[in-house]
């Protein structure tokens, strides 16, 4: 596990595409419980620690993810989210299928489908569809892909993914929206950045950033950013 980030309030760390933030059906030790049992550890904490989930990513996707120590920060990071535009999240994505435009903002109207755990993606409102804004901007290309750099402007279901996939650019591994096939290690090439945001206690700006997975895909991607 490795922190990126850490005071009396806060943990923020880079979470791995191979784990989930909470529980679920599949019973794998999810990340929350890691964090915990490192706090215990560091800390020499007797009885249960407390820790706060305050936002996810999806189990194939990697980067930053954010986690409250204490109920005060947990509250106030919910209202944070909840209220957008306080939390700037930047993302990066490989895609096979280079954008027409080199920028651009991606506005649609989200349809989730609940059974299919997926989402579709519309360019007018209708009825349970939420509308869905996010920017993107080409950092580069290698012989076979592009390397994006997203900013969420809403939060929805599988957005990034399901909106580059209606522009044409699905991501690399995400067979769920146009890949063409899978990545290896089951993963998606969606990496969660960075994130900067005011801290939720002492007021300060927290601008933390996440290496990319150590895979030779993504550290070529990586040296090609630090070109822009």
């Amino acid at each position: 596990m490795n922190v990126l980030y850490e005071d009396n309030h806060i943990i923020i760390v880079n979470k791995a595409s191979s784990e989930i933030v909470q529980g679920d059906k599949t019973g794998d030790m999810p990340l929350s419980e890691m964090v915990k049992a490192y706090i215990k550890e560091k800390y020499n904490k007797p009885g249960a620690v407390f820790l706060g989930v305050v936002h996810r990513l999806d189990r194939p996707v990697s980067g930053v993810v954010v986690f409250a120590r204490t109920s005060k920060a947990l509250e106030r990071l919910n209202a944070m989210f909840r209220e957008g535009g306080r939390i700037k999240k930047t993302y990066w994505a490989l895609v096979k299928n280079r954008p027409a435009n080199t920028e651009g903002e991606l506005v649609h109207y989200l349809v989730r489908n609940e059974q299919q755990n997926k989402s579709y993606a519309y360019d007018t409102e209708r009825s349970g569809a939420k509308r869905s804004v996010l920017t993107y901007r080409l950092l580069g290309s290698m012989e076979n892909y592009h390397l994006l750099e997203v900013n969420l402007q809403t939060g929805r279901h599988h957005q990034i993914r399901c909106q580059l996939a209606k522009m044409g650019s699905p991501i690399k591994g995400d067979i769920k929206y146009g890949a063409q096939r899978t990545n290896a290690d089951g993963s998606i090439c969606l990496h969660a950045r960075r994130i900067r945001f005011e801290h939720p206690v002492s007021k300060l700006m927290i601008d933390v950033v996440a290496p990319v997975p150590d895979e030779h895909l993504w550290l070529s991607a990586e040296a090609l950013a630090k070109d822009v």
